[in-house]
């Protein structure tokens, strides 16, 4: 009787380095974003106003918001997802707490916002858009339908992303034609090209493996 040899566990696949530099900007905008707390007229005056006439929204925008952003390498590791389940749950639900919160006070600011109608619009639905995602990434969680939950959270991902596309954008703008023709278009740009490529992944990652509709 031959006894076969026992094989060795998988090893988790690595982390190819785009992901890596997605996950570091990631972090590094939320820590920026976390600074507007100690001075938003002096780091970003053109959001000031928001500060001074609204305070509430503005101040819950910019403390939840970047939770998400740095959430967001935690929620996408397999290590974690597969070896600490009850850690990516808890961090799954402060994720979405935190964009629930963050996007109320973004749209909230997106409303009132004096850069012209194109750029209360794209906010305003990426807003909408935010939490709508997040929510139904959270409802196929609750109800154990994990492969629509990880599309519906790349779709949340692509939004959530939108604050480090945003920061870089804003210079390329400023520096070509100006903040006032820039900043419109950017609260659309920052966020589109996002989900049309969030949308790109899910049909590769769903062909791939041999799932049609």
């Amino acid at each position: 009787m031959s006894l076969s040899t026992p094989q060795p566990a998988p090893r988790p696949a690595s982390i190819t380095w785009p992901t890596r530099m997605l996950w570091g900007l990631a972090l590094l905008v939320a820590l920026i974003s976390w600074r507007l707390l100690i001075d938003p007229m002096l780091i970003a005056p053109e959001l000031s106003h928001h500060a001074v006439d609204r305070p509430l929204w503005f101040y819950l925008h910019i403390g939840f918001s970047p939770v998400a952003l740095a959430l967001l390498p935690l929620q996408f590791s397999k290590r974690i997802r597969t070896q600490r389940p009850q850690l990516h749950r808890w961090g799954g639900r402060l994720y979405a707490v935190s964009i629930a919160i963050g996007a109320a006070g973004g749209f909230t600011m997106a409303l009132t916002s004096t850069q012209g109608p194109l750029a209360v619009s794209g906010f305003a639905v990426l807003d909408l858009a935010w939490i709508v995602t997040t929510g139904l990434a959270v409802a196929y969680a609750r109800g154990r339908k994990f492969a629509q939950h990880r599309r519906w959270m790349i779709r949340s991902a692509a939004l959530t992303l939108a604050a480090v596309t945003l920061r870089l954008y804003l210079p390329i703008g400023e520096l070509t034609v100006g903040f006032e023709t820039a900043y419109p278009l950017i609260a659309w740009l920052c966020w589109v090209p996002n989900l049309i490529f969030a949308e790109m992944l899910i049909h590769r990652q769903r062909r791939g493996a041999g799932l049609s509709g």
